[in-house]
């Protein structure tokens, strides 16, 4: 394996259209935008099936523009000492507005009256008295002093919930692993449910922000809708995955659920009663394109050039200031022991260690270590070689 240093020209391969904006970040001067590159240095990509892409010796990122890294082979990058990177936030008011825009939409059958408006076309001086006439069929109701349901209050599901009090909506929130920073933003007028259970018996609507683990799969199902109000408006801007379709249809037919909003039709979906299925819209804004295209392209330019990681999936997130000396950044399973071999191996040198960091994450861990001493060259002769025999090593850069 050769060194890398921030000295040579690091190639960035897209598999998508990623906005502008964001490949500016990649100065001309020390990056290389080639989308036809089978060798890149990383790779920015949006929703681009990569589960059949072999990858190339010199990937170390892929930055993926956007929440959900489902297209992507997490698993086989963790294996190869490939940092995955997702944009966790830079979406998410647009798809907070999307949630807020379906969910009055719905309530006033607003879908359902333009779509028959649309039909009285060629009726000439009548239209005016068949729409009087007509809009009774979609007299809908007000969301206010409504209940909104909040499952998951990360990024998207705490802007929804702010948004809905000031709506003046009463807001229940439910979510086992909320952060101390997403706690601290969250208005002091959201109701905190103990259970799942409370929410689903408390709401008129609901709206789902986690992501598909096996634990969330068909989270919404027949048992769970046995728990809610009837003619409650379900709203899935996360993962068509979290609902079992055939309980959802039976719900839909028997009125239990009134209506249900979600951003990944199919088949099943569009054969629903009262399901309004939107085009996978909900982050689809020019602002959030752009945001996630910038914010991808910062992580990957930061992790090649000093070997910070922010936003991974799959490494832990370690971060220490860069100064410019040589930095020895290695992967490698998480065992006792495999970071005094890493110093070991770095002092055989003769060389001082200046500052490191140590993180974990399952079963693999993150270490870095800047060297004191001022190194003519780009690269220590050997000392990588001699980290590539560390048992439990799986990849090494130095910086």
């Amino acid at each position: 394996m050769s060194a890398i240093t921030v000295d040579k020209k690091k190639t960035i391969k897209t598999l998508n259209n990623i906005a502008k904006s964001g490949l500016n970040v990649f100065n001309k001067d020390q990056f290389t935008i080639d989308n036809d590159s089978e060798n890149p240095d990383a790779i920015v990509v949006r929703s681009f099936n990569m589960h059949a892409l072999e990858f190339g010796k010199n990937l170390k990122a892929i930055a993926r523009a956007g929440a959900g890294v489902n297209n992507i082979p997490v698993e086989k990058c963790t294996e190869k000492g490939v940092v995955v990177f997702n944009t966790p936030g830079a979406n998410a008011n647009a798809v907070k507005e999307m949630v807020l825009t379906t969910l009055m939409a719905s309530s006033r059958n607003l879908f359902d009256g333009v779509a028959w408006t649309k039909t009285l076309q060629g009726e000439g001086d009548q239209v005016p008295k068949l729409v009087e006439a007509g809009k009774k069929q979609f007299v809908g109701k007000e969301i206010k002093g409504k209940t909104l349901g909040v499952i998951g209050l990360g990024a998207i599901g705490a802007l929804v919930a702010n948004d809905a009090i000031d709506l003046d909506m009463d807001v229940i929130g439910f979510d086992p692993f909320i952060s101390i920073d997403t706690a601290w933003n969250l208005s002091r007028n959201i109701q905190r449910a103990m259970t799942i259970e409370q929410l689903f018996a408390e709401s008129d609507y609901i709206t789902v922000h986690v992501p598909l683990t096996d634990d969330t799969r068909g989270m919404f199902n027949e048992g769970t809708f046995s728990l809610m109000k009837q003619d409650v408006h379900i709203l899935n801007f996360s993962r068509g995955e979290l609902v079992n379709e055939a309980d959802m249809s039976a719900a839909l037919e028997s009125g239990k659920v009134g209506k249900y909003i979600t951003d990944f039709p199919n088949e099943n979906v569009l054969k629903m009663k009262n399901a309004i299925p939107i085009p996978h819209l909900g982050a689809s804004t020019q602002e959030s394109e752009e945001n996630c295209a910038i914010m991808a392209a910062r992580q990957v330019k930061d992790f090649l050039e000093t070997g910070n990681i922010k936003n991974s999936v799959n490494f832990p997130n370690a971060s220490l200031p860069y100064t410019g000396k040589r930095r020895v950044a290695a992967f490698h399973k998480n065992v006792p022991n495999m970071v005094g071999q890493l110093t070991l191996a770095i002092s055989s040198y003769n060389l001082n260690i200046a500052d490191m960091i140590n993180r974990s994450r399952g079963e693999y861990a993150y270490t870095m270590i800047d060297i004191d001493n001022k190194i003519n060259g780009d690269v220590i002769p050997g000392l990588q070689e001699k980290i590539n025999q560390i048992e439990g090593l799986v990849t090494v850069r130095i910086i």
